[in-house]
């Protein structure tokens, strides 16, 4: 199910003895373009204390509820590595993460997982050989607040401003970016997938896409209060020309 980043920060996150704390933040690699960490906020049983959790902790998100079921205790979480959220979360850090929590390491391997495309934990995670390797300089780490707000540069020029993300909740692939287009074209909202996304320019904070302005301008309105569905989707990357990522 595709669902929108911001209507998630409604959900409560619930441990498996039943605290809850809330939805503060998303993290993704810029590679694969996949939410790698929620950033927790338990400011109710543990005060002024930010957790990170991956979607391999997690057990079930409940729509209709608006609840994020995670398979770890209060205990596990107060006992893991501290984060600060004002410094970059380094390979390192995710490392002491990964081996705290038993979760296999993402980055090793081909998949968006590792061996896989969902965030299922593999027998491997278990073994301590798998926690062996060494560091690396490379962190593809990104807040997806950081990316709010960014100009969008199609090839003939600027149009809009990412307002939002969509992200399957099964492989957690960040699929589209919701643009507001106000300053051109008012009121309209559309989508643009991550696979046509040329280079993101931290500097300037902006977003090249490999696609017009004309079909941005044209493209199917996004509608928030309904639901994204395949043939939308379908319809969407007619418009543009593109192949649908389910085809493959």
């Amino acid at each position: 199910m595709l669902v929108g980043e911001n209507e998630i920060y409604k959900y409560s996150i619930d441990t498996s003895d039943g605290e809850k704390g809330a939805l503060k933040e998303l993290y993704f690699d810029d590679e694969h373009w996949t939410v790698r960490y929620l950033v927790v906020d338990t400011h109710k049983w543990l005060p002024g204390r930010k957790v990170l959790l991956s979607p391999y902790s997690i057990e079930k998100l409940t729509h209709d509820k608006e609840k994020i079921s995670v398979s770890l205790s209060t205990d596990e979480l107060e006992n893991s590595p501290s984060i600060d959220m004002d410094q970059t979360i380094s390979r390192k850090h995710e490392m002491s993460i990964n081996k705290h929590y038993g979760w296999p390491y993402y980055w090793v391997g081909t998949g968006a997982w590792g061996s896989g495309m969902y965030p299922t934990p593999q027998s491997e995670g278990t073994n301590p050989e798998f926690y062996n390797d060494e560091p690396g300089d490379d962190n593809h780490l990104r807040s997806t607040k950081e990316i709010s707000n960014y100009h969008i540069e199609a090839n003939d020029g600027e149009i809009g401003h990412v307002e939002d993300f969509i992200f399957d909740d099964e492989t957690w692939k960040l699929r589209y970016f919701v643009v507001d287009t106000k300053n051109f074209l008012p009121g309209k909202k559309v989508l643009l997938s991550t696979e046509w996304i040329d280079a993101i320019h931290w500097s300037d904070r902006s977003v090249v896409v490999n696609v017009t302005k004309e079909k941005i301008e044209n493209a199917p309105e996004y509608l928030l209060n309904e639901p994204l569905t395949r043939r939308f989707e379908e319809d969407l990357y007619t418009h543009y020309g593109k192949t649908g990522y389910w085809k493959f």
